[in-house]
């Protein structure tokens, strides 16, 4: 068999059922299983043939020579691929999904957090949400105030529903009614600004204006430059105590191996933006040795991108062993970012 041909019929069915099996399980799957548990007309001799040439092809090994046989990280792309189907959630899985999540709708981090929560606990594995960049948020609102005669509080409101807020050293003499022009002023110029080309704008606006505003545009650009940079978008991260918990992470090396990365969380955030966008839309996965680091090749991702309006703002995920129940992740994934994009549009009032 080569491995650039697409399985036949029998084929097929029975990589399907031996990852099915060996999902439902951790154990090699020998032919009598597949027999019996799918009620094969094909005699034990005959799946063990197909089993052999499924391995000879590179879909299937076997571990120890007297055992049965476990999916390869190719085993899994085909089925992945070409096998599956998506499974449907439930209305009452959608219903808690929904239900979860709007419980903390005032605050877009902690809709972030709350949903990569959700993920872990309604896949019994570890949930991922990429928080949107910075860089690329665009400004809603901008309050400058007085705190002291030599302290000002800067208030930026981004297009995801989130607000930062800097105490800066201010001593220039500036009263209450300065404040509130220099806060109109921000406003009338910055807001629909990417939040990383606000000082960039701000010069342009100061080569432009004279007289009064002249003055106006300079404190502005002044409370910008103060302003602390942007920081990385976050990785919300739930769960990983569930992943050492399934029998592939018994082995101290493995599981010492996968949670060195599990604590490069910006590493992880890299990963998961880079899969996705190789993708395209919809949910992704990737599988073990796919995503050429080496602490991941004990591991798969079901991801997905979500947006705020119409733009691409982050992306969620469920990282499990390869061994990983893909037909009903790949729909909660899916689903639970349509979710998120809707809530998270909603607050940010896109």
């Amino acid at each position: 068999m080569d491995q650039n041909t697409k399985l036949n019929e029998r084929e097929e069915l029975i990589l399907r059922a031996v990852v099915q099996c060996y999902i439902t399980t951790a154990e090699p799957v020998g032919s009598r299983v597949i027999v019996k548990r799918f009620g094969l007309d094909f005699s034990p001799a005959t799946v063990r043939n197909v089993m052999a040439d499924l391995e000879e092809a590179g879909y299937l090994q076997q571990l120890h020579t007297s055992s049965g046989r476990v999916p390869t990280d190719r085993g899994y792309r085909y089925y992945v691929d070409y096998l599956m189907g998506v499974q449907e959630l439930t209305l009452a899985e959608r219903a808690r999904i929904e239900r979860e999540m709007s419980s903390r709708l005032n605050d877009a981090d902690e809709v972030m957090r709350q949903t990569s929560q959700l993920l872990a606990l309604v896949s019994h594995q570890t949930g991922m949400v990429q928080a949107p960049d910075e860089d690329n948020a665009r400004v809603q609102h901008i309050e400058v105030m007085p705190v002291s005669p030599t302290r000002a509080a800067v208030m930026v409101a981004d297009s995801y529903g989130r607000v930062h807020t800097a105490i800066l050293q201010w001593d220039d003499g500036s009263g209450p009614d300065e404040f509130v022009k220099l806060s109109r002023f921000l406003n009338e110029h910055m807001r629909g600004v990417s939040c990383d080309q606000m000082v960039a704008r701000m010069h342009g606006i100061v080569r432009m204006v004279l007289d009064e505003n002249r003055i106006l545009a300079e404190r502005a650009l002044r409370i910008l430059q103060l302003l602390p940079a942007n920081r990385p978008a976050p990785l919300y991260l739930e769960g990983a105590a569930q992943l050492f918990e399934q029998p592939e992470f018994r082995d101290i090396d493995r599981a010492r191996e996968v949670f060195g990365v599990l604590e490069e969380r910006e590493r992880l955030a890299a990963l998961l933006r880079a899969n996705v966008a190789k993708a395209g839309k919809g949910a992704s996965v990737w599988i073990g040795s796919e995503s050429q680091e080496p602490g991941l090749r004990e591991i798969s991702v079901v991801a997905s991108p979500y947006h705020v309006g119409n733009e691409s703002a982050g992306v969620i995920g469920i990282l499990g062993p390869r061994r990983m129940p893909y037909q009903r992740l790949t729909a909660v994934v899916d689903y639970t970012a349509t979710m998120l994009s809707r809530f998270l549009t909603r607050l940010a009032g896109v």
